[in-house]
């Protein structure tokens, strides 16, 4: 398992290295002056163009393509990122601050989905062709047909506007403790967790179905073995492998959800922060979120290979599916 782990993380390397020669490639075509995300606002108005000509000079802004992107990459990774065009702040310093909020966004809206997902999935597959069944059927289908932004804009009117359970835009942590904050975070990562719910409790629901049938629980069932025995320990467990790769395959689509989901809250993290600064032309902090975004999914990716290889030994060790003969 550890060389498994340790080929997946070194594949990593030359994925992120491609990614980011194509987001530095964005930056070239981008019509903004590169040495405007090296220098701060301030600074450049206090020199005249010779002076600035100057220090595109000494900074080697006239060298090769090549030679500028190893320079750039090597800035990136002692964590010189530049400046926003735009506020004039350290790129480093506005990550740093909006990054957490989107993470804690994400993993909330990742354990409203998996939590309301299992349950309403085993549920429907116990209780198969009932009423419980045919309804969570039905909301499972409007869940997958509506998308984020829209379920936000109805929980908005619902429970901010109408009902005032929870404040309608904002986040903020500063004079309010753990559970103080929440109300903030309540509403946006449902938004973002009902449409993953939605496909989580149909795929469960046709998992466990599935295993269901097998010939291995008609055998525990004939044994004399307790209903929630069966459910819990053949059924379930046994169907744990596709539900949790699902689970994973989905982190990056709550990544990129949380950009519509934060615009429509006003919740401020990195999502909301991307499409500011597309709006104002700020290229240099589009570009290095979007590299930060790729990284995001990359890494989600090889943890769905690793899980996988966990729960499923054939992976790792190149096994057949059919066996040796």
């Amino acid at each position: 398992m550890l060389k498994y782990f340790v080929s997946r993380m070194l594949m990593l390397i030359p994925m992120i290295l491609i990614i980011s020669f194509i987001v530095f490639i964005g930056l070239e075509f981008a019509p903004a002056d590169p040495l405007t995300a090296m220098i701060s606002p301030d600074q450049m108005s206090s020199m005249t163009l010779e002076d600035m000509e100057a220090m595109r000079e000494s900074l080697g802004l006239n060298a090769p393509m090549l030679v500028r992107y190893g320079r750039w990459l090597v800035n990136l990774l002692k964590g010189d990122m530049g400046f926003s065009i735009v506020t004039g702040t350290p790129i480093t310093n506005i990550i740093s601050n909006l990054l957490p909020s989107t993470i804690k966004l994400t993993f909330a809206a990742l354990l409203v989905s998996t939590f309301m997902g299992l349950l309403f999935g085993i549920l429907s597959a116990i209780k198969s062709n009932s009423a419980i069944d045919y309804i969570s059927s039905v909301l499972g289908v409007i869940g997958i047909s509506m998308p984020e932004f829209f379920i936000g804009i109805l929980a908005l009117l619902a429970f901010a506007i109408r009902l005032r359970w929870f404040p309608a835009q904002g986040r903020t942590d500063v004079g309010l403790g753990a559970f103080g904050s929440i109300k903030y975070l309540v509403l946006p990562a449902c938004s973002l967790g009902l449409v993953l719910a939605a496909a989580l409790m149909r795929y469960t629901r046709n998992a466990m179905l599935d295993v269901l049938n097998k010939d291995y629980v008609k055998t525990a069932r004939a044994k004399g073995l307790p209903e929630w025995k069966v459910y819990y320990k053949h059924a379930f467990r046994n169907s744990l492998m596709p539900i949790s790769v699902l689970i994973c395959l989905r982190l990056p689509m709550l990544i990129g959800g949380s950009v519509v989901i934060e615009q429509v809250f006003g919740y401020a993290g990195i999502g909301s922060r991307l499409l500011t600064a597309i709006n104002a032309g700020d290229y240099q902090l589009v570009l290095v979120i979007v590299l930060l975004l790729s990284i995001v999914s990359l890494l989600a990716s090889v943890f769905i290979d690793l899980l996988t290889a966990l729960l499923d030994p054939r992976v790792r060790l190149g096994g057949d599916i059919g066996g040796a003969k």
